[in-house]
């Protein structure tokens, strides 16, 4: 006996040194532009054409080894975290299908999907559905599993803000490759409009780990419940800063910063304080809040026009604010392809729909297969009436 209970500890002592943190809670797939499969529930999903074949322009860097696996480790790569699930697929597919569009240099944006574990659609068939509808994309799928987070989840006002997989931003420094070291966060429910390396320039100073759009005329305090505000303990968090709301929803996040400050933990434990005395309504929201506001590297509006989906009651249609535009953001509860195949779109949805790839019915066919370069200058084009 004596000998067994060894080996299980040695075996386990060598696991433990050979795999890094959260490796039982993240997997990633291969994705060759030949991955096989086994191809289960793809046909299901399959209803998308497959989009443009978006290609570098003259003045980008030559691609190295072309031909051959692409590493998420290119140190000349633009990095893109969004979540991948069944239910909010076609806003991803055509937040990707804008960032490729009004890219100047497409081949040098990598996206790493993360996919929950139990979603309908296995992060295998997603995989193999991303790259069939973008078959030269450079990208790489990772599994979030829910109980990383699960018990940390409270209730909110909207049952779609408690999914797990809204919390997989949490998690970015342990789930994304450690050679990346600086990446955008986008939800699916947006459309980009301008060329990203214009968001991913942005500069954060040296005390700044994240960069967002800050809306400071918000009301902060609705933010948090009153049992908060009149807890000495817990509201004197922003005694010694100026928090200003921001959205989580686009984000660039210097995760180099994140990792060594183990902002991951000290979200969590503003979490574990939510499950005890109830301190906001919001989900994934305000533990950001809590953590960073009043500490965000400030970006320009025009890179979150959020609130197009309405409340998060309601969802009623909701008009552009004034100013330039880079980014729509239909967070809310009404999304665009919801609305347009219900034929009750409302006007914004319409700048959503030229992105979409979604094919209705069972006439399967292919958007267009000529090369695109799309260059700043025409970034805009067509939209003046609601961008200036």
């Amino acid at each position: 006996m004596l000998p067994f209970r060894l080996s299980v500890v040695v075996l386990f002592l060598l696991v433990s040194l050979i795999l890094p943190p959260f490796c039982l809670c993240i997997r990633s797939f291969p994705t060759r532009p030949n991955d096989g499969g086994d191809g289960l529930g793809l046909d299901g999903l399959s209803r998308f054409a497959e989009a443009p074949d978006y290609r570098n322009g003259k003045e980008c860097p030559l691609m190295e080894n072309k031909e051959s696996y692409v590493s998420s480790c290119d140190a000349s790569f633009i990095h893109i975290a969004m979540t991948l699930d069944s239910e909010y697929l076609r806003g991803s597919m055509a937040a990707v299908h804008s960032v490729l569009r009004h890219a100047s240099c497409p081949e040098h944006v990598f996206f790493h999907f993360v996919s929950a574990e139990f979603d309908p659609a296995s992060p295998r068939v997603l995989t193999q559905l991303v790259r069939s509808t973008f078959p030269s994309l450079n990208f790489k799928v990772y599994i979030f599993r829910e109980d990383t987070v699960i018990n940390l989840i409270s209730s909110s006002i909207r049952q779609a803000l408690e999914n797990p997989l809204n919390y997989a931003r949490n998690y970015l420094g342990d789930i994304l490759d450690s050679c990346v070291d600086r990446v955008i966060y986008l939800d699916s429910d947006v459309v980009v409009v301008d060329d990203i390396v214009k968001l991913w320039e942005t500069h954060l100073t040296s005390t700044r780990v994240i960069g967002a759009p800050e809306y400071c005329h918000a009301n902060f305090t609705k933010y948090f419940t009153a049992p908060f505000w009149s807890d000495p303990v817990l509201s004197r968090v922003f005694s010694t800063r100026k928090p200003c709301y921001f959205n989580t929803g686009v984000m660039v996040m210097d995760l180099v910063k994140w990792r060594e400050g183990n902002y991951r933990k000290r979200i969590e434990n503003w979490m574990e304080v939510q499950r005890k005395k109830r301190i906001y309504e919001l989900g994934s929201l305000p533990p950001f809040l809590l953590v960073f506001a009043g500490h965000v590297e400030p970006i320009h509006h025009r890179w979150n026009q959020h609130g197009l989906g309405g409340d998060n009651v309601r969802g009623s249609c909701r008009p552009l604010h004034p100013g330039p535009v880079s980014l729509l953001h239909w967070s809310g509860k009404g999304k665009p392809w919801v609305r347009l195949d219900i034929k009750k779109p409302c006007e914004v949805d319409s700048l959503w729909e030229p992105y979409d790839l979604f094919i209705h019915g069972k006439d399967h066919q292919r958007l267009g297969s000529r090369s695109t370069t799309t260059t700043s200058s025409d970034t805009l084009a067509g939209y003046s009436g609601y961008f200036l």
